[in-house]
């Protein structure tokens, strides 16, 4: 299932567009192929209180009755209850297993961890130990997000005990994302090494790549830092001039057509299956 923030579009009138663009893409292609399944999408909602898009950006989710929303960096509660009107479902971000269980009593209907490692807003807690303290109170759909790259981590992150890995930065090095092709370039080149974890530009601590700040002109030693949580995006150059990758940029060597990837993601996930126990333990 695919999904983008509401911060990719400028406008309400971009979104707008992008999702009745992607409803009525989606409806003829179920009508072409009705035997074939057709995967909902997603959208992401910024909730926390300095965004001032988000009333108006849930005006455009309602319209279209977005089947799959995604909220992050704030209380869920009032776009849960609204979704729920048109049979829509909530997934919220979490960092910590406290943010979770005040996510739950808001009624969202699962859970995505994003952990160390992970692309933009990330946190800083191994998934080892977030996914299993999360799953000690919460037994329902759990996604797992940061630095799944590739299938064996997807099948890592199953055994863990995630019903989905949630990948970001791996997809926008394909032929078909809409970014600046220096950006693609730089995510095949970059190593874990060339990226930054700051709150500078937002409040909230955020992989960004170093490149991409030394090519926007700017010195972090003498740059003025945010002070507050400021996630009202606007013009601002986070990260439409910053660009932002997860620790599984280390794994990106090519820029591939998106079923290509899709295809290379399946193969790699079915021979994670047939890896066997480790002997020692295996033989026992």
């Amino acid at each position: 299932m695919g999904s983008f923030p509401t911060f990719n579009t400028r406008t309400q009138d971009l979104l707008d567009s992008w999702l009745m663009q992607i409803s009525s893409e989606l409806a003829e292609y179920a009508a072409a192929n009705p035997k074939k399944p057709v995967a909902p999408f997603a959208v992401n909602l910024v909730v926390h209180a300095s965004n001032t898009r988000l009333e108006s950006d849930r005006v455009v989710v309602k319209k279209h009755q977005v089947p799959f929303v995604i909220t992050s960096q704030g209380n869920p509660a009032d776009v849960v209850a609204e979704v729920h009107e048109w049979g829509g479902l909530v997934f919220h971000d979490v960092i910590r297993a406290d943010h979770a269980k005040k996510a739950i009593q808001a009624g969202v209907d699962g859970i995505i961890i994003v952990t160390a490692g992970a692309g933009g807003h990330a946190g800083e807690i191994n998934p080892f130990a977030l996914v299993r303290e999360i799953r000690e109170f919460w037994d329902g759909p759990l996604a797992l997000a940061g630095a799944i790259n590739d299938g064996m981590s997807m099948r890592a992150a199953e055994i863990l005990g995630a019903d989905f890995s949630y990948m970001g930065t791996r997809f926008i090095a394909t032929e078909e994302a809409e970014v600046d092709p220096d950006y693609k370039s730089m995510l095949v080149d970059s190593q874990i090494s060339d990226l930054i974890y700051t709150d500078t530009f937002t409040g909230v601590k955020c992989n960004f790549l170093k490149p991409s700040i030394a090519r926007a002109g700017v010195d972090l030693a003498n740059f003025e830092a945010k002070t507050h949580v400021d996630l009202d995006l606007g013009e601002s150059n986070a990260w439409k001039d910053f660009w932002s990758a997860g620790h599984g940029v280390a794994g990106i060597k090519h820029v591939l057509p998106m079923a290509e990837l899709v295809e290379q993601l399946k193969e790699e996930y079915r021979g994670a299956l047939s890896v066997p126990a480790f002997n020692v333990i295996a033989d026992k």
